[in-house]
């Protein structure tokens, strides 16, 4: 399908196929949150990820990825 260049987001969402885990995250000052969907858009996790601006939240978002991913293939 073919989109004007001002359409990059309608771009995007087309590349989006059914084994992509589609990861937001909502970065704020000190504290960020993550959730997770699948493709569609439909929620694959009952909680949002809430993780520090430091390694160690870095590193349970890490982990919290490597759990999605085992899950969901």
């Amino acid at each position: 399908m073919k989109f004007k260049q001002s359409q990059g987001q309608n771009q995007r969402i087309e590349r989006i196929i059914p084994s992509h885990l589609v990861i937001g995250i909502d970065m704020a000052k000190e504290k960020h949150v993550a959730q997770a969907t699948n493709f569609r858009g439909i929620v694959l996790t009952p909680r949002h990820l809430t993780f520090t601006d430091e390694q160690k939240g870095f590193k349970k978002l890490e982990r919290w990825f490597d759990g999605l991913q085992k899950n969901t293939a």
